[in-house]
């Protein structure tokens, strides 16, 4: 509380749903469609919640001051109640940001890849490759048939979260990765051909999470998109060959 014993000044509902139709609005002129930055605002809307979970679970373990047991048990009590509850919140949050939301959904769904999740799929890989190499001059012009495929082979909680699992990703396999541009990708000695020209595309990096985590899936996905064999047979062998 301030010094005028007042709470903590927060936002009102009022002013918060005037600032999203304004974004919306906004958005719109610049041609991005209504759902799209609806999708994004309760994507944020639901990490905000899940962040301030998390922070707040990591102080409910203890009570303020030194009051003795009962007002320590009540105040661990009424924390976890809190605690629980704002977790529900956050769950329900996350659900509805990944379309996920109904009741009769089965967590290995895998529904059809939306516009939306294309670019945040884009938007993701893209700094994690320039990470490990360069700009290319050739880079395939399949980037949506790629991440299309990629896609598929998750369901709608699983794309929510693919950033964060490509971050993991390429934090955990840095070496590897870096071994394998270093030796297959643009600038490397290996000649530009069919069978390593996807290693140019940033959608590569993509690609190869999907190597480590799903390759059954992934081969349905790819064959099913019709996209040449000889890219993901190429990035196999490169993979295997970095190890």
């Amino acid at each position: 509380m301030n010094a005028a014993g007042e709470g903590p000044q927060l936002p009102d509902a009022v002013s918060v749903a005037n600032a999203k139709t304004t974004l919306l609005q906004l958005l719109a002129r610049a041609g991005v469609f209504t759902g799209d930055t609806e999708e994004l605002i309760g994507l944020v809307e639901a990490g905000a919640l899940a962040r301030a979970y998390e922070e707040i679970t990591a102080r409910a373990g203890s009570a303020p001051g030194d009051k003795g047991e009962p007002y320590e048990s009540g105040w661990l009590d009424g924390a976890r109640d809190v605690v629980d509850e704002l977790g529900a919140i956050a769950t329900r949050a996350g659900r509805r940001s990944a379309g996920s939301d109904a009741p009769d959904e089965s967590p290995e769904e895998r529904p059809r890849v939306r516009r939306m999740e294309l670019e945040r799929a884009q938007v993701a890989v893209t700094p994690l490759y320039l990470s490990f190499t360069s700009v290319s001059d050739f880079d395939p012009e399949v980037t949506s048939e790629v991440l299309t495929a990629i896609l598929g082979t998750m369901s709608s909680r699983q794309r929510a979260q693919y950033a964060g699992r490509l971050t993991e990703f390429s934090a955990s396999h840095r070496a590897r990765l870096e071994r394998l541009y270093t030796e297959y990708g643009p600038g490397s000695p290996i000649a530009i051909h069919g069978r390593y020209s996807v290693v140019h595309s940033p959608t590569s990096l993509a690609v190869l999470e999907r190597l480590a985590t799903a390759p059954s899936a992934l081969r349905e996905e790819w064959d099913a998109a019709e996209l040449p064999p000889a890219w993901l047979d190429g990035l196999t062998t490169a993979w295997n060959a970095s190890a």
